[in-house]
């Protein structure tokens, strides 16, 4: 369809992209621009989006070309698209691959068929102390143990991505299976596009495969990709999880729907220092040090087994440090597991150089129709500050603001309300301070789950909420990562990380794994009105709608006495 005012985009001249939400054209729009672009608001009527380097990078790495992305905006702008954009496409998706790393008989290689590129190089004072010596016009050899940092120089100094052939080092010998059922009697198998994905990052087992990330919804099973990845690979593995209730669910699927041994799969954590062919290992041991400035010890577990594959479960939360230590694993192959690759640290071109590129990414919402994920309605609910609060948060600084708000007693009222329109439900409540939530554990006399619950304990909450002993628990923010809770069905969140959309990324993911009966998940966010809390709520409602999700906004005052169409638990 030619340049239309029908049409749903409009492209702009600083690389923004507008998306009209009431357009009949609207998804097919956004899951278009969603391959390129990355979305940056989303309030009610257009959406904003922005083309990147970086985006353009991923979408080039995945194999789709300039003329594809220009088709793709010119197929639903409304506008001709700004000359300059229809250039920096062609620039930005051209620079991937003009450089190239590779082995060569005397060690590791810069190629470029430009030699100008080649001598804007080796001239700029931060690249010329990586390289050794010139071999030819078009070709650098480098110094040794420095693959990461040239290619992360690269990207932040003059914005050339490196596609990295120089191949990988074979790590030792892991050889298993997975099963076609779990010890329990279940059919299991990879489903297609689990199976897609570990394809398209092995890659034939050539040097364009081995790095890279793959991006799922929490509840797709990323966990079975690693362990696809695994067996595909063969060799020895680490893999990095985000805390230890991770790692022994990690551990729990290894022994369930693989032939490993429990004597060949090793936990490295702050309880066991034990490694073997399969190493579970968390970010917050591999970061701890002794003291501020002291070493990071535990970072030697890269180099105490000769690895042939990393994986970085929840690899948006890498830490710094543990950047570090990536930079010099680049001939080990690395798989990036996430739901989103959005950083709060903006550090994503360090995960693009270090872990490697998007391999692979299925929006959310097709995983929803086609029944792998459980449908999902999401609404925030808005409720005043009551009089006697406002004027302490008026005279509060940022932080406290924050705090006041989200400890909102009238919130209490909405989730007194919301748990008994969901009293046959399993319902998560979920907040980020003690004092509200064992509040609220009284309240309701449910048991609750924080960072100094033991790890026994929570093993048993879980299990019983699993099996429908408890229909209502009571979480901090542990529950951000890797619970495996496949039965609850509402979560109402009362407070969050100042909007995080990756915490969003988790929390939807605890109610999304597929009901046995079909039916929806419910989630909440409840918000106080006119404050911090509302406009950090902006980045939740920008994820969600990311995903291809409806998001309504209920303001509660205006509910009790008929001024919306809906109600609170709608």
């Amino acid at each position: 369809m030619p340049v239309s005012v029908e049409n749903p985009l409009i492209v702009q001249a600083d690389r923004s992209v507008l998306l009209e939400v009431h357009s009949p054209r609207y998804e097919a729009a956004r899951d278009t621009l969603a391959v390129f672009a990355e979305l940056i608001k989303s309030p009610e009527h257009v959406h904003t989006y922005r083309i990147s380097p970086l985006s353009l990078w991923n979408a080039a790495s995945a194999g789709l070309t300039a003329p594809q992305v220009i088709a793709g905006l010119t197929e639903y702008a409304k506008y001709a698209i700004p000359e300059n954009i229809l250039h920096e496409i062609r620039d930005w998706m051209g620079r991937y691959g003009r450089l190239q790393l590779v082995q060569g008989p005397k060690g590791l290689e810069l190629v470029s068929a430009d030699e100008t590129l080649i001598l804007q190089i080796q001239r700029h004072s931060r690249l010329a102390p990586f390289i050794a010596k010139q071999i030819e016009p078009t070709r650098l050899l480098l110094k040794d143990n420095v693959r990461g940092r040239v290619k992360q120089a690269l990207v932040k100094e003059l914005e050339f991505p490196v596609e990295d052939l120089a191949g990988y080092s074979d790590g030792e010998p892991l050889e298993f299976e997975l099963l076609d059922a779990t010890r329990d009697g279940r059919p299991f198998g990879l489903r297609r596009y689990q199976r897609e994905a570990v394809d398209i990052f092995w890659a034939g087992g050539g040097t364009r495969g081995g790095s890279g990330v793959v991006v799922l919804p929490c509840g797709a099973g990323k966990t079975m990709v690693g362990m696809g990845a695994m067996r595909k690979i063969g060799q020895s593995t680490v893999v990095l999880t985000t805390n230890i209730t991770a790692l022994r669910q990690w551990r729990e699927e290894l022994l369930d729907k693989t032939t490993l041994r429990d004597d060949q799969i090793g936990e490295y954590s702050g309880e066991a220092k034990d490694i073997r062919p399969v190493t579970l290992t968390t970010y917050q041991i591999l970061t701890y040090r002794k003291a501020k400035n002291a070493p990071f010890i535990h970072l030697e577990l890269f180099h105490q087994r000769n690895w042939g594959l990393i994986i970085y479960d929840e690899v948006h939360l890498l830490p710094a440090p543990v950047f570090r230590a990536v930079a010099d694993l680049q001939a080990k192959r690395r798989l990036g597991l996430t739901a989103t690759l959005v950083r709060e640290d903006g550090k994503e071109d360090d995960v693009f150089s270090l872990i490697g590129p998007k391999k692979y990414d299925v929006p959310w919402k097709d995983l929803e129709r086609q029944g792998w994920i459980a449908q999902a309605e999401c609404a925030e609910i808005r409720v005043a500050l009551p009089d006697g609060e406002r004027m302490r948060y008026a005279t509060a600084d940022a932080k406290a603001k924050y705090r006041i708000a989200a400890e909102n007693p009238l919130k209490m009222e909405i989730i007194e309300k919301l748990v008994e329109q969901h009293i046959e439900d399993n319902v998560l409540i979920i907040g980020q301070y003690l004092d509200q939530l064992h509040e609220i554990a009284r309240r309701f006399e449910a048991p609750i789950i924080t960072g100094r619950t033991p790890t026994d304990e929570r093993r048993r909450l879980y299990d019983d909420f699993k099996a429908g002993v408890i229909k209502r628990l009571i979480v901090s923010k542990v529950a951000k990562f890797a619970i495996d809770l496949p039965d609850a069905n509402v979560a109402i969140q009362i407070s969050g990380a100042f909007g995080s959309r990756q915490e969003e990324a988790q929390r939807l993911g605890r109610i999304l794994r597929p009901k046995r009966d079909g039916s929806s998940a419910r989630f909440y966010s409840v918000v106080t009105r006119e404050t911090r809390e509302q406009e950090f709520a902006r980045n939740r409602q920008t994820f969600l709608t990311e995903q291809g999700y409806r998001y309504s906004i209920v303001d509660h005052e205006l509910a009790q006495v008929g001024g919306e169409a809906v109600s609170v638990g709608d």
